[in-house]
Formats: C-alpha cells, structure tokens, sequence
C-alpha cells in the first residue's frame, strides 16, 4: 500500500454512507448516499463515486458526481433527496444505477458506460403495462433497491418495514429483463419484517431496510439491516427468489453480539441505522458498513472491516477496528488521528445509539466540504476512546494531542476493561497541546484505549505511539 488503510477509509470530511462495493476490472468501486457534516436529514448530497485499487485499499480516488440528485425528471427542482442506490453491470455491458429517492415509492434507474459515471436517466422500472413498480394498487413502497445481474436477468430487492407497521411484510424480489427497466417476473417476498418473522426463523433479526445481494459458491447472500437497526445480518438461498433462511449477524455497528473482550450486550459505539454489504477483493472478503458521527443520525461515515467464512459458508460476525481494510494491524509507531477510534464508550448509562446531546462523538471544525481532520469532542470523566489494532513492538511513551476546558488525566490501557498503564495529564487549552507519558506498553497485536478522568470535557485531536 501506498499508506495505510483506516476506518472510516475515505477522508475524514468524506460522508459517505450505505456503501455497496464492487470489483470492476482492477478497481473496487462504492456506491454510497452522501450525507453532510452537521446534515438535518439523511442524504442530502449528490452521489459521489469513489474508488481504489484493488492492490492498494488505501488509495481511494474521488470521481466527483456520478448522479446529480436532479437529474431524474421528477426531482428537477431538488426537492427530495437521493437515497441508497445499487448498481450492477447489464448484459449490453453498461452500468446501471437503481435508486430511490425520500418522497416516492418507485425505482428509478440510470444507466453509463464506465462505473465510474457520469450516469444518465434512464427510465423507471416498471410492469409490462407501464405501470410503475410500486403505483400499482397492492404494491408496497419501493425502497432501498439492491440489484444483481445473471444472463439477461436482473434480480431487483426492495422493501421497508418500519416497528408495528403491519401493512409492510418485509423486502421483495423482483425480475426485470435484459432491458433492465421491464418486470418479466412478479415480487416474492424474500425476507420477513418483524411483524410476519414469527416462525420463519428471522425472529429478533428481521428484515428492516438496507436490501443488498451478492453470489459465493453458488449461494445467494442477502444481506441487510435488521428490526435492531445497528447490525447487518445475512439470509441465504440457492435461488436468488428464495426461500431464504436467516444466517447471522455480519457486523454492528456498536459490536453488540461481540462476546470476546466484553459482554456481547455492552455496545463500545453509539450506534445507528446501518447499510452496506459484502465484496470479495483480491480473495479477502469485507463487510462495508457505516457508523454515525456528530452526535446525530445524519453524518454518517463508511467503514469496512475483513469476514471469514467457514466450511458451511456461515459468516462469523467481525469485529469493528481502526484498521478494518489495511491488512493487518496498523503500525506500532506514530501518529494517529483520533476520529479513526472505532470504540467512543461512557462508564455508565452507555446508549445503545446516538443522538443525546452533550455525548462524546466524532465530528470536524468548519462546514460541510472543508477539508479538515475530524476529532473527538465532548470527551467527559468517565469517556474512553478505542483504537484497533496496533502492531506493537518496544512502544514506550504515548503521546495526544488536546484541547477544551478539561483537567485531569487521560489513562492509558491495553482493554477497555483493564489494568491502567500510565497516565497523561491534561489542562484546558484553546490549541491543540500535546502531552505524553511513558508506558511499557505491550508487544504484539494490541488494542490502545484512554481513559479521561477530570472536570470539563476534552477535545482528541490525534494519538502518537512512541519507542
């Protein structure tokens, strides 16, 4: 790699959530919404196209806009906001990008000639009569579209159930054919909502929203965003119309199920709704997903992190990291912004998602689009900050940077639960002011995890691993 990969794995300014990636040709593309820093509702931005090597995951290049969220003719005044869109390559070749946007319950589809954009309006998808798909009486509103392409058949899956809504029964498949746009074959109902899950195995990780499909050893993987929202679950089939049996959890984003270093009920993030799916890179699989920022639902970030199968195809959950597509743990030396902390935690009364005030977050001094490192505010006594995983050898002095009206210490720990290495004194300051500590720190494969105990709140800017 030209530089090492972290989470989030695009810049720190970058807002791009509800991530699906592909491998076209020698590059790994992600189709994302765009959010905005300090945002007021979701997916208020254009959609971006980023994309990397897929020798080099750290090397992520920006395309600009692939999709104006105008361009679509019922949205030429900008009214509504582009929500998560899939693409897929069509048997002429071309790459088609199926969307949704807030006020409707159709799809609408674009279509180019290289996956990198710029994408043009093409039509909406539609029953042989004409009739758009979710116009027709009986229709359930379109959302969240997630696509896949086998011959001259395009496998459509869309859906949302909102808790106690009984008029919606969970996500949908549908066939369009190889003009991409004209349904050959009827929804089926591919997954459960919470309210029809009762017996079908889905129970307690029904389907929520967040569709998305991808094909391994000649099975289809569905994989979306439960009734508990902050995880990404999977159901499998040997048909992509189903029946699809409900497989496990893939990722939360607060690591709730993770039993390893904690009790799997303690979540070490704020969490939030999630969206994403799974690609195969240069033979590693990864789960993208997103985590929130800001305080609040509408700043949302991608993250990714490697997944393992095993003999059955079952996907063992990942943990969330600093680290998530770099290959291995970061290096043990060095500097380290602080908005790569995968763990922002509180000793008690920890949330199980974001969206109370005054709470520890990641955010960003200036606006929308200012291209500058996010750190961590609203640091409190009792607050530790994660990070995950360092490759450490002969570390003997940790070193942060600070800020805000705060006076205490900032512990230093291997766990998040364990023993306090050295302590690194912090006083409030309106710059950024480095302090340090010398430590044994641990060799190996480490976590790095600080503690604040004081008055006031503090502000992280960055972390230095020292010999």
């Amino acid at each position: 790699m030209k530089k090492q990969a972290f989470n989030p794995y695009l810049p720190s300014w970058e807002y791009i959530p509800d991530g699906e990636p592909y491998v076209f040709g020698d590059r790994v593309y992600v189709y994302g919404s765009h959010d905005q820093f300090n945002g007021w509702v979701f997916c208020q931005g254009d959609y971006m196209g980023w994309s990397a090597p897929v020798n080099d995951l750290s090397d992520w290049r920006c395309e600009g806009v692939i999709y104006p969220r105008d361009a679509d003719p019922v949205n030429a005044d900008g009214h509504m906001c582009l929500y998560a869109p899939d693409v897929t390559q069509g048997p002429d070749g071309r790459y088609y990008l199926y969307y949704v946007y807030d006020k409707v319950g159709f799809v609408s589809v674009a279509v180019c000639d290289s996956p990198a954009g710029m994408f043009k309006f093409l039509g909406y998808v539609h029953y042989k009569d004409g009739t758009r798909l979710g116009d027709r009486p009986g229709d359930e509103p379109q959302f969240d579209p997630g696509v896949l392409t086998e011959g001259d058949k395009t496998f459509l899956y869309t859906g949302f159930c909102g808790h106690g809504d009984k008029s919606r029964h969970g996500a949908y498949c549908t066939v369009l054919g190889p003009d991409m746009v004209t349904i050959e074959e009827e929804p089926v109902l591919a997954a459960p909502g919470a309210m029809y899950a009762q017996g079908t195995g889905f129970e307690g990780h029904a389907f929520f929203e967040a569709s998305s499909i991808r094909k391994r050893n000649g099975t289809y993987y569905f994989v979306y965003s439960s009734q508990v929202m902050h995880e990404l679950c999977y159901a499998t089939a040997s048909d992509p119309r189903g029946p699809f049996a409900y497989g496990g959890v893939i990722v939360s984003n607060n690591d709730i199920g993770i039993d390893s270093y904690k009790p799997a009920d303690k979540p070490m993030a704020f969490g939030g709704n999630n969206h994403g799916s799974i690609v195969e890179i240069a033979g590693q699989w990864y789960i993208f997903y997103h985590r929130q920022t800001n305080g609040h639902w509408f700043s949302r970030q991608g993250c990714a992190e490697p997944i393992f199968f095993d003999e059955n195809g079952q996907i063992k959950q990942a943990e969330i990291t600093s680290c998530g597509l770099n290959g291995g743990p970061l290096r043990g030396e060095g500097e380290y912004p602080a908005y790569i902390a995968c763990h922002i935690f509180m000793e008690k009364d920890q949330p199980l998602y974001i969206g109370e005030p005054g709470y520890p977050r990641v955010t960003q001094d200036g606006r929308d689009g200012d291209k500058i490192p996010g750190h961590i505010t609203d640091i409190g006594d009792g607050v530790t900050v994660g990070f995950k995983y360092f490759d450490c050898h002969g570390v003997r002095r940790i070193a942060i940077q600070t800020r805000a009206y705060c006076n205490g210490v900032f512990q230093i720990k291997s766990a998040p639960f364990g023993d306090v290495l050295g302590e690194i004194p912090v006083q409030g300051t309106n710059v950024w002011t480095r302090g340090e500590a010398e430590v044994v720190f641990p060799d190996g494969k480490q976590a790095l995890y600080l503690t604040y105990r004081g008055t006031g709140k503090a502000q992280l800017k960055c972390v230095s691993l020292e010999k």
